[in-house]
């Protein structure tokens, strides 16, 4: 028999965290995660696939922090175990997300898998999703790697948020002008410093050590910055979670600068694979990634579709 619950306690996040991670590796979750996320966004669910009394699926949806509350969509996920897959299970999980998105007075659903994929993307495409931007990402393995030299440009000087936390303030600033110009469909600077603090910087997966800030030498002003999101319920593995620069630094080497800063930061304390992923679209940032070495993964495609159609 299958039945769909909602996911609450903590044994039900446990078991959600296991299937997440089990068929999503490079995208894992944890209990601590979840409730993070809980506390910052409040008024996201989370289910439960369960087949004769077994946990064999899950899927959710919340706000997406790239856009601001009143946005049309939520993010979804859905995830069922490759053995119990093609059983139903995966249409019930979706339309239990439907139903959630609907009640939220939300008209779409979004979300994300890579082009390796090809079962997640025929089962979305199957229910009329359409993809909407798609990221190339990439990999730089760290293990045996030397130490990185940060070696800023002229004028530039690299602290981080660690050795300077007064400066969240200007690392606002900077995302405020820098974030918009990404190209795609965001992000978007968060609207208050207190949420740019919440999802960009207090955040238990993004340690201060390996946030980096450029400083112009001259003025103090914070003109960059980069950080690194630790993946959930791992310990040596992260993303290179944001690296932005104000308008009047960009190509003079600040950003590499940053970036090799983290990279830097990340060998010194056991990463051993930094991931990330730019929009197809983001030439300047893929150069960047290039020359300092990082290789190919499958391209992350981001899908929507209606509620309706869910």
């Amino acid at each position: 028999m299958l039945e769909i619950r909602p996911a609450t306690s903590d044994e039900d996040l446990a078991h959600l965290a296991r299937i997440v991670c089990r068929v999503t590796p490079d995208f894992p979750t944890s209990v601590t995660e979840m409730r993070w996320s809980d506390e910052a966004y409040p008024g996201g669910r989370r289910f439960l696939a369960w087949l004769d009394g077994e946990p064999v699926g899950t899927g959710g949806v919340g706000r997406m922090y790239i856009y601001p509350p009143e946005y049309e969509g939520l993010w979804g996920s859905t995830v069922v175990l490759p053995e119990y897959r093609r059983r139903g299970v995966g249409g019930a999980i979706l339309s239990a997300l439907a139903g959630a998105t609907r009640a939220a007075g939300k008209t779409l659903l979004l979300g994300r898998v890579t082009a390796d994929r090809l079962d997640a993307i025929e089962f979305l495409e199957h229910r009329g999703f359409a993809e909407y931007e798609r990221m190339k990402a990439v990999r730089l393995e760290l293990a045996g790697r030397a130490a990185e030299s940060i070696d800023p440009p002229a004028g530039v000087v690299i602290s981080s948020l660690a050795e300077r936390p007064d400066l969240v303030e200007g690392v606002y600033r900077v995302a405020q002008e820098a974030l918009p110009d990404i190209p795609g469909e965001g992000p978007v600077a968060p609207a208050t410093l207190a949420e740019f603090r919440v999802i960009e910087v207090d955040r238990p997966s993004i340690p201060a050590g390996g946030f980096a800030i450029a400083l112009d030498a001259v003025t103090g002003t914070v003109i960059g910055y980069a950080s690194l999101l630790v993946l959930a319920g791992q310990s040596r593995a992260a993303w290179n979670a944001m690296t932005a620069v104000a308008r009047a630094w960009r190509g003079r080497g600040v950003a590499s600068a940053l970036k090799r800063a983290t990279i830097a930061w990340a060998t010194a304390n056991g990463i051993e694979v930094l991931d990330t992923a730019n929009d197809t679209d983001n030439a300047p940032m893929r150069a960047v990634n290039l020359r300092l070495g990082y290789s190919p993964l499958p391209d992350e495609i981001y899908y929507r579709g209606s509620v309706a159609q869910a």
